[in-house]
């Protein structure tokens, strides 16, 4: 008799420390992912600032009157194109971070076509108002680095946590998985080829 409520004890013991565990690794598990989510709008927060810019920098770049249609162009139409990629932060699946990276690696572009392109109008590089908007751009350049950076960091704690043992057993039964962050551009690797 005592044996058995000694067995029964232990069982209990157990069940209540693997719940206890469980319950710890899932909550932890929990927070993680919500600091990802956050993490991810925040990327989004410093996209949407450098997209309602651009309208601005156009319609200042519109003014000298024979600047290339073609480039303004360009960059209203990536702009329209990075602006119509949404990433649910639930929902981020390396296809959708990669989508939502190349519409704005395209706006980036367009953007630095359109600013080299400026150099040739010294009456719009003396425009107080296009170097106000280039300035601007430059410093949310700045933000979407760092807040790529900071949500870079945030998916390497939660791979982290989500793969280390013995909340990875939790974690794959509540369905938490490996998350992608963001990645170079292609071709980053290449010094780019400056000419004169």
């Amino acid at each position: 008799m005592r044996s058995k409520n000694l067995g029964l004890i232990v069982i209990l013991a157990a069940i209540l420390i693997l719940g206890g565990c469980g319950c710890g690794s899932y909550n932890s598990l929990v927070q993680q992912d919500e600091v990802v989510k956050n993490s991810w709008n925040n990327v989004q927060s410093d996209y949407q600032r450098r997209a309602d810019l651009i309208p601005n920098l156009v319609n200042t770049v519109k003014g000298e009157a024979n600047f290339e249609q073609t480039t303004l162009t360009n960059v209203i139409e990536a702009r329209a194109k990075a602006t119509s990629v949404r990433v649910d932060p639930a929902d981020l699946t390396p296809e959708k971070v990669q989508q939502f990276q190349q519409a704005q690696g395209q706006l980036s572009t367009a953007l630095g076509r359109l600013l080299a392109v400026s150099e040739a109008y010294p009456n719009l590089r003396a425009n107080d108002a296009f170097r106000n908007l280039q300035a601007q751009l430059e410093g949310t350049e700045n933000r979407i680095k760092v807040a790529r950076n900071d949500f870079n960091g945030t998916i390497q704690n939660y791979n982290t946590k989500v793969r280390s043992f013995p909340t990875n057993i939790f974690a794959g039964m509540m369905g938490f998985r490996p998350r992608q962050g963001f990645a170079s551009d292609p071709g980053a690797d290449r010094a780019p080829q400056v000419q004169f």
